[in-house]
C-alpha cells in the first residue's frame, strides 16, 4: 500500500475514517460515552461520501437496523460502550445465526452495571464468548494504537464479509480519546459479491436469510457448519504481535491499550538484564493459542497483565504448555498498571520461581 499522508487524529475518529475507507456507507447508533466521537464524526462524513447516518432511538434499534442493512448486502456499522453493547446481544446472536457480516465497535467503560468512563478491559468475556444466546462466536480485534484503530476497522470489514460473520472491535477510552499520527494508505478495497443478499427477487428465485431451523436435525447441522467456520478462522486468521528473545526467563501476555504499558515494562526489564518476552494477541477471537503454547513450552513462566480481574487469563492458561507457571497481574477498577509496577511483578514471579526450583532440588 502506498502511503499518501499522515495526520494527527483521535482514535475514535481514525476508526471512523477507517470504516469509510473500507466502504462502510451505513451507520446506526445511539450516544453513550466514551465513544460519542464516532457517531459525531460519521454524522458529518457519511453524507459526504453518499452514505447514510441514523441516530436510532436505542441500542436495540441500532443493532436491528444493522441486521437489516447487512441482510441487504451493505457494509454497515454500529458502535457503543458496555451497557449499550449488552443491549445489542440478542441482535448479535440473530446476526451470527443468520451469518450476516457487519462491524460493531465497543469503546469499553467500567462495569458491571453503569460503571464509569475510565479505561477498562472488562468486556473481554462478553466479546470473545459471543455474549448472547446459542453456539456462536464473533470475530474480535483489539487495537493498541490510533493507527490500528484505523487499520483494524478495515480488516474487520474484510473478515466479516469473507466469513459472513459479525466482527467486533474491542477498544477502550484510552484508545478512543488519545491522539497520535495516522498514516493513511490507499488500500485496494474489494467488496465481494453477495449473491445471498436480499436485494429483491426480480430476475431470480426468492431467497431467505434466517436463524430459525425447526426440522429434525436442521439446527444441529447449521451449528456444526458454523463451528467449522470458526475452526477455519482459528486456523487461518490469528493476528498476533511477538517481541521475543532467544533465551527468555518469562513471557508476558497483554492486549489493547494495556500492552503499551507492558511494552515499556519489557524495555525497562531488559535494561536491568532480565530476559523478557511479550506476546500481544491482536485477534482475541481467533485467539493465538499456538503462539502462546509454543513460547510457553520454551519459557515456562507466563505473566498475564490486563485491566480486569483476569478474563484473558483463562485463555492464556488454556493455551499455555502443560506444566507452565501462569500468573496474573490485574487492575479492574480503571487504574492503569504502570511499567514500574509491572516490572516489580516480573521480579516477584521470577523470585518465586527460583525458590520453587530450589525447594524441588
Amino acid at each position: 500500500m502506498h502511503m499518501k499522508e499522515q495526520r494527527m487524529m483521535h482514535g475514535s475518529i481514525a476508526l471512523a475514517e477507517g470504516a469509510i475507507t473500507a466502504g462502510c456507507r451505513y451507520y446506526f447508533g445511539y450516544p453513550i460515552t466514551p465513544q460519542n466521537e464516532i457517531p459525531e464524526h460519521l454524522s458529518a462524513r457519511l453524507p459526504e461520501v453518499g452514505g447514510v447516518f441514523i441516530q436510532a432511538e436505542s441500542e436495540i434499534a441500532s443493532i436491528n437496523m444493522l441486521l437489516g442493512a447487512a441482510a441487504a448486502g451493505a457494509r454497515a456499522m454500529t458502535s457503543s460502550s458496555g451497557p449499550g453493547i449488552s443491549l445489542m446481544q440478542e441482535g448479535l446472536s440473530y446476526m451470527a445465526g443468520s451469518e450476516l457480516p457487519a462491524v460493531v465497535v465497543n469503546i469499553t467503560r467500567l462495569g458491571p452495571g453503569l460503571g464509569g468512563i475510565a479505561a477498562c478491559q472488562g468486556d473481554y468475556w462478553q466479546a470473545t464468548r459471543g455474549g448472547g444466546h446459542g453456539d456462536y462466536r464473533l470475530i474480535v480485534l483489539a487495537p493498541n494504537s490510533v493507527q490500528e484503530m484505523h487499520d483494524l476497522a478495515i480488516k474487520a470489514f474484510e473478515l466479516a464479509d469473507q466469513y459472513r460473520n459479525p466482527a467486533l472491535i474491542l477498544a477502550d477510552a484510552i484508545l478512543g480519546q488519545m491522539k497520535e499520527p495516522v498514516s493513511f494508505a490507499e488500500p485496494k478495497i474489494k467488496i465481494p459479491a453477495k449473491p445471498w443478499a436480499l436485494t429483491g427477487a426480480a430476475g431470480r428465485s426468492p431467497q431467505l436469510i434466517k436463524s430459525l431451523y425447526l426440522a429434525d436435525g436442521e439446527m444441529e447441522k447449521h451449528n456444526w457448519r458454523m463451528h467449522e467456520k470458526y475452526r477455519r478462522l482459528q486456523e487461518k486468521e490469528c493476528l498476533v504481535e511477538q517481541d521475543l528473545e532467544e533465551h527468555m526467563d518469562i513471557l508476558l501476555v497483554s492486549f489493547g491499550s494495556c500492552s503499551r504499558m507492558v511494552n515499556s515494562a519489557v524495555a525497562l526489564a531488559r535494561s536491568q538484564g532480565y530476559k523478557v518476552g511479550h506476546i500481544r494477541p491482536i485477534s482475541l477471537f481467533p485467539f493465538p493459542e499456538a503462539a502462546i503454547r509454543d513460547v510457553s513450552q520454551r519459557v515456562g513462566k507466563v505473566l498475564t497483565v490486563e485491566m480486569n480481574t483476569g478474563q484473558m487469563w483463562d485463555d492464556v492458561r488454556l493455551s499455555a504448555y502443560p506444566g507452565s507457571q501462569c500468573r496474573l497481574m490485574a487492575r479492574p477498577g480503571g487504574a492503569i498498571p504502570a511499567p514500574k509496577q509491572i516490572l516489580e511483578e516480573i521480579k516477584k514471579f521470577l523470585k518465586v520461581g527460583d525458590l520453587l526450583a530450589k525447594s524441588v532440588r
